[in-house]
């Protein structure tokens, strides 16, 4: 999932279903140095999946294919194979040639390191703080969540947040991925599921308004807000291991795109879901073709 630098997607965890996030390698740091020039120059200055359309605040929104080949590279850019139609990256890659391509956001937590030392410089009062007074964290990668509790701490992030996803369709993405909707899970009671809502909402807005479409990256917890949310199709992490798939296949009419970590899981799923829902297996680091370790398979 991308963030402000490098990137990676998160592997549900017992009980909350969670995202992945890849381990962070030798790209992370010229990506964080390219966040903290992206943000630098940008800031200070549930309905049914849509159709093509000319909105009426924006440009035409198209969702994906349903059942397209689906690549999932957030870990790193490399050639797609000749039969994947969509791939999702981070959104300081390019976009691949003649795909339909999802840009990666880190919408609702901050990277460490580089990235939480420009959020503690500029922006401390968007940061997360527990009845203690101390950062509110996500233990399992280190980062700071952001502060989504109100409507105007929520405006506020949006003047970092919405210049990332303006990038992403300046870069040429046709969608936007951002991560960690469920932040509020591990928010030590600070957050809500309404104001992960509220946020999203702000998200798809401003995407639909720059002709991306947007989707709901993992939490089954919040399919039935999709009429709040404004979601168009869904990136589901281990909806087989978690007997989730058919809950997004209903609420996205099979615009989903499901990624297994596990081969016995991705096997289960291919019998189930194959062509009804894209099911793509990967390595959970997500590494990119040609690193020791990579995986990637299709039903």
């Amino acid at each position: 999932m991308t963030k402000p630098t490098a990137h990676g997607h998160r592997a549900p965890r017992e009980p909350v279903r969670l995202l992945a996030r890849t381990a962070r390698g030798a790209a992370a740091g010229a990506a964080a140095a390219l966040l903290l020039l992206v943000v630098a120059c940008t800031t200070g200055g549930g309905a049914q999946p849509r159709p093509s359309a000319q909105g009426a605040s924006g440009p035409a929104v198209r969702p994906p294919e349903p059942g397209a080949v689906f690549d999932y590279q957030i870990g790193g850019p490399y050639r797609p194979a000749k039969t994947v139609a969509a791939v999702a990256r981070d959104r300081s890659a390019d976009p691949a040639d003649g795909l339909y391509n999802i840009c990666y956001v880190n919408a609702y937590q901050a990277q460490p390191g580089a990235e939480t030392d420009w959020w503690h410089k500029h922006h401390p009062e968007l940061l997360l703080r527990g009845v203690d007074g101390g950062l509110v964290i996500d233990e399992d990668w280190d980062e700071p969540l952001l502060d989504i509790s109100t409507p105007a701490r929520r405006a506020a992030l949006m003047k970092v947040v919405g210049p990332w996803i303006d990038g992403c369709a300046e870069s040429g993405y046709d969608a936007v991925e951002p991560d960690n909707l469920d932040s509020w899970t591990r928010s030590e009671g600070q957050l809500t599921a309404d104001d992960a809502v509220a946020f999203a909402r702000l998200l798809t807005d401003r995407g639909h308004a720059r002709g991306l479409a947007v989707a709901q990256k993992n939490t089954a917890e919040l399919l039935d807000a999709r009429d709040r949310t404004g979601f168009d199709f869904a990136v589901a992490e281990e909806c087989a291991r978690y007997d989730e798939c058919a809950a997004y296949l209903t609420a996205y009419q099979g615009r989903v795109f499901a990624v297994e970590y596990r081969g016995r899981d991705f096997t289960a799923a291919c019998r189930a879901w194959a062509g009804k829902l894209s099911v793509t297996l990967r390595d959970r680091e997500v590494r990119p073709a040609g690193e020791q370790g990579h995986l990637r398979r299709t039903c």
